[in-house]
């Protein structure tokens, strides 16, 4: 009989890749208060009432909390919606978890830490410069000081669930290029480290099958900048020879992203390295297999013309 997964908010890019990934081995029930798949069903889970209620008459093995607002300026200009969303549910979700005494899977970010440092693994102290970063830290804490069983684990810059879902820097670079934009403006002031969502999906997969209790730092390996990953992309994409790069700083985009980000938030997976858990590749390495999994058609329909021989 298979094990059974609740899973909250698997609306976005990250729900898309758990789902591929443990829909042959556990039944799941995977709920989004954006339905937007036919595997989804509606939950809102800011309702504490109807999450809990849900959840129990699923009777899961596992609790996957997903969801949460990502977006860094409605998250500074939506004070009370964001802690709402990212942390209080949270707090439901923890409740739920014990009280079921099952496990609770928690996604933290890369951008609870303040920049100070060039790389932080999984026991540097975290300090969010914003309400973003705040809510999900709180979210974070709550989880590791309340929850009986639980995996956190901190994601990097997520690319994942194609032209559809991803809302994240990826997607935005080859949106810009397919309306034939070939003058991109990068900034050169911010590192991090990508991580690719089924990658990731299959690193939660392991930690749960191992019994692996606790938090852990979880992106692909490799550190890099904004920079190095838009010419990485544009390789990938064959247009290295028509794009112009024109490096900037973050003050060039304060108009529409002004909520403060740190300058590094790069991650190293210390704790999966020692426990020899580690399964993300190289950054690089899935960067082009997503671009060659999610956007071959659409790449087809809406940047290559048919004397582009390009192989993703």
């Amino acid at each position: 009989m298979k094990k059974k997964i609740y899973i909250a908010g698997a609306g976005g890019m990250l729900g898309e890749a758990c789902y591929s990934v443990f829909k042959e081995e556990f039944e799941l029930k995977c709920t989004d208060k954006d339905v937007n798949e036919n595997w989804l069903e509606f939950l809102d889970f800011r309702d504490f009432d109807k999450y809990k209620e849900d959840v129990h008459r699923f009777r899961p093995d596992y609790l996957f909390h997903l969801g949460a607002y990502t977006d860094l300026e409605y998250c500074e200009t939506h004070q009370d919606d964001t802690y709402l969303t990212n942390t209080t549910s949270v707090e439901n979700a923890v409740y739920i978890a014990n009280q079921l005494d099952i496990p609770l899977l928690y996604i933290s970010t890369a951008g609870i830490f303040d920049g100070q440092k060039e790389f932080y693994d999984d026991w540097d102290e975290p300090n969010p410069l914003g309400h973003y970063a705040r809510s999900k830290y709180m979210g974070e804490r709550y989880v590791r000081e309340h929850a009986k069983r639980h995996i956190i684990c901190r994601a990097g810059w997520m690319m994942g669930g194609g032209p559809k879902k991803d809302k994240k820097f990826i997607n935005k670079i080859i949106k810009q290029l397919a309306t034939g934009t070939r003058d991109l403006h990068v900034v050169n002031d911010k590192d991090g480290t990508p991580t690719y969502t089924v990658d990731f999906a299959k690193n939660v997969k392991l930690l749960f099958e191992k019994e692996y209790w606790g938090l852990y730092n979880l992106v692909c390996n490799g550190e890099t900048s904004r920079r190095e990953v838009a010419e990485e992309l544009v390789s990938i994409l064959g247009l290295t020879d028509e794009v112009t790069f024109h490096e900037v700083t973050s003050d060039y985009f304060k108009d529409t992203y002004y909520a403060p980000r740190p300058t590094s938030e790069r991650l190293v997976n210390k704790k999966l390295n020692l426990r020899e858990a580690n399964l993300m590749r190289d950054w690089k390495v899935a960067l082009k297999e997503y671009v060659a999994s999610y956007y071959t058609e659409y790449l087809e329909e809406n940047l290559y013309t048919e004397k582009d021989t390009v192989t993703l």
